[in-house]
């Protein structure tokens, strides 16, 4: 793995400690504008660290400050995602500019660059998160086809096994993490979409159907 540092002025005072992970896209033409982005004071968005196309992983914010990744955001409870939670960048224009598969390359550095993160925190696989998981109103990244599986099998973040589901599924979505109204104020169609984006991503339509049911249950007793 090639690490470059290239410090953002884009951080602050970490609140506490870190249990989560939180994985995005950079949505942007190319890679050498995101990173000027994240490197802009006046954009006031950063990330720990972003990993280009060839591998090459940029060091932004060092990972005891907070970065400035997951704006607006809930899971489990939780409104301040950023204070608790490593960001991670993958450089993809996104579905605005030509959305791509990830490389191979791209992805052996997230997994090691994801290894060296786990052996430094404590966070567990349930809470290694796509943004468009705390944010499903704002945010649809990383996106369908982000290899959330090879990841799990890699020993980062959870793909289930499917299972029965013993409360509704909306429950079982907040209980796994997910905000559903009313408390937080965005639709369930929503929050299902976001599920199915992470771990069903053959069809992402809203619609909590059978095979949903069993994957969620897997993931909950997993």
């Amino acid at each position: 793995m090639r690490l470059v540092e290239r410090p953002s002025p884009n951080h602050d005072a970490r609140p506490g400690a870190v249990d989560m992970l939180i994985l995005h896209y950079t949505g942007m033409p190319t890679g050498d504008a995101a990173l000027e982005r994240m490197c802009d004071p006046d954009a006031k968005v950063s990330a720990h660290y972003m990993i280009d196309e060839d591998g090459t992983v940029y060091h932004l914010v060092p990972e005891e400050r907070r970065a400035w990744h997951a704006g607006v955001s809930f899971w489990a409870g939780e409104k301040n995602i950023n204070g608790r939670s490593i960001g991670i960048e993958l450089v993809n224009p996104g579905h605005e500019w030509g959305y791509r598969r990830f490389p191979a390359a791209q992805i052996e550095a997230l997994i090691e660059l994801g290894h060296g993160i786990l052996a430094r925190h404590s966070i567990p696989p349930r809470r290694v998160l796509g943004h468009s998981d705390v944010a499903p109103d704002r945010k649809i990244d990383p996106g369908e086809l982000f290899p959330w599986e090879m990841l799990a099998q890699n020993g980062i973040g959870l793909w289930p096994a499917p299972g029965m589901l013993k409360a509704d599924f909306a429950s079982a979505l907040a209980t796994f993490g997910y905000g559903i109204p009313p408390l937080v104020d965005i639709s369930l169609e929503c929050v299902i979409t976001a599920f199915q984006r992470h771990f069903r991503p053959a069809r992402v339509d809203g619609v909590a159907d059978a095979e949903c049911v069993a994957i969620l249950a897997g993931l909950l007793a997993a």
